[in-house]
């Protein structure tokens, strides 16, 4: 798998279309990514888990080739189910089939391969060894060491639901030659939408949900946003511009005002030519840098960037929790918490523990170590007070609360280091 994947990259790195991709889906495939599926998890239309699929996983795999082979099979429709988002919205998911989870996995692979030789260095979100803390550090370092003044902080509205099927398909097409391939990529596109026992027509966006779903994202958005960024906007506009993408979340960074409100003007523009429109209630141009002392600021991945400076007085570039995001996890662990009185204390310190540790592991960066106090002290708090009003007879006094606290939990800690950071060649 390791040496066809090399293969692949290598390939996609030497020609300018790739071919013949179908015959990467058979077996071998399909069984590892069988393998990687994890059990218990939600279920498609067709009711098919894993351990049911695997029963007869030889049989069943044959079958699906050979279906795939004449042309027989067809994605079924996406179960549509919801999730809560941290600003208390929903976030709508679309989980696939399970025979459709396996070869939705294995085609995302081959895209993976095909285009991190041809994705921009811009782009992080979904992408092998970029992650978020990657964004933070290097608009901390841009904002901090490069000619930035002003801040461009733009929203596309509802993306994942308005994905433009045929630019999506010409996308496609300019870099993969395999008609059969990308047949079966638009019978994804194209699968439908299951609604409780309605069944709704996709005749455009890529359901949250699905395997192959962040690729597809991440190819259109690097055709709409990171190429018009890189060949059109920095040669047109004057003056230093950066750029950041994560997923469909992106930042410009311009040295002048005059330019953001062009590139601005020009976003629209280009954004409705391929479906999309900024959402206008979360897109604005800030000032922003050591030149630029404001106390302004903006959200980005959970975070909050301020204008600062530190004790002696020089420009810092100051990076927190953000309060919606710090709010919302507070009222997460409360409800875990308020689920927890009637396990054993122990027990349950044991698992505050990890979810503390899972916090400060993507929080815990330089500078926002009184917000790692703040969840801290909120959830030793909480769980305090939740533990003496269950038991009104025989109250927990704070003292022995506090030793089994202090026992089980470490002190927060910074855990991510952002001031020191090198940009990324692809």
């Amino acid at each position: 798998m390791v040496i066809e994947s090399e293969d692949l990259r290598r390939q996609s790195r030497t020609y300018t279309r790739l071919h013949t991709l179908m015959h990467r889906i058979n077996a071998d495939t399909l069984n590892a990514v069988h393998s990687k599926q994890r059990r218990h998890k939600a279920r498609g239309v067709d009711g098919v888990t894993k351990d049911g699929y695997g029963q007869n996983l030889d049989t069943n795999i044959s079958n699906l080739l050979s279906r795939m082979k004449t042309f027989s099979y067809r994605p079924l429709p996406v179960r549509r189910t919801y999730i809560p988002k941290a600003n208390g919205k929903m976030r709508p998911l679309g989980i696939p089939s399970y025979e459709d989870k396996l070869v939705q996995g294995v085609m995302a692979g081959i895209l993976n391969d095909i285009y991190e030789e041809r994705f921009s260095d811009s782009s992080y979100g979904f992408r092998p060894g970029r992650k978020a803390h990657d964004v933070v550090r290097n608009i901390d370092h841009t904002i901090m060491t490069k000619k930035v003044n002003y801040i461009l902080e733009a929203d596309i509205k509802g993306f994942f639901d308005n994905v433009n099927h045929d630019w999506l398909m010409k996308f496609l097409e300019h870099d993969i030659a395999d008609k059969n391939f990308l047949r079966y990529i638009k019978r994804f596109l194209i699968g439908g939408v299951m609604y409780g026992t309605e069944r709704r027509k996709s005749e455009h966006g890529t359901p949250q949900g699905g395997l192959i779903s962040p690729v597809l994202a991440n190819v259109y958005l690097h055709y709409v946003l990171d190429l018009w960024v890189e060949k059109a906007l920095k040669k047109h506009l004057k003056g230093e511009i950066h750029y950041v993408r994560y997923a469909d979340d992106f930042v410009l960074m311009f040295q002048h005002e005059r330019q953001a409100i062009k590139a601005l003007e020009q976003l629209k523009v280009r954004l409705c030519k391929f479906g999309l429109e900024v959402a206008e209630d979360k897109t604005r141009i800030l000032p922003m840098g050591r030149f630029e002392g404001t106390k302004a600021k903006f959200d980005f991945l959970g975070f909050t960037f301020i204008n600062g400076k530190t004790r002696g007085g020089k420009y810092r570039l100051v990076v927190h929790t953000s309060k919606q995001r710090q709010k919302a996890k507070m009222q997460a662990e409360k409800k875990w918490l308020r689920g927890r009185l009637k396990k054993p204390i122990t027990d349950t310190m044991k698992k505050v523990r990890i979810r503390l540790r899972g916090y400060s592991n993507y929080y815990g960066v330089n500078g926002n170590s009184h917000m790692l106090w703040n969840f801290y002290d909120y959830v030793r708090y909480t769980y305090y007070r939740m533990l003496n009003r269950r038991d009104q007879k025989g109250k927990l006094h704070r003292d022995k609360y506090l030793r089994i606290w202090n026992y089980h939990i470490q002190s927060p800690q910074v855990t991510v280091a952002i001031w020191n950071w090198k940009p990324m060649h692809t």
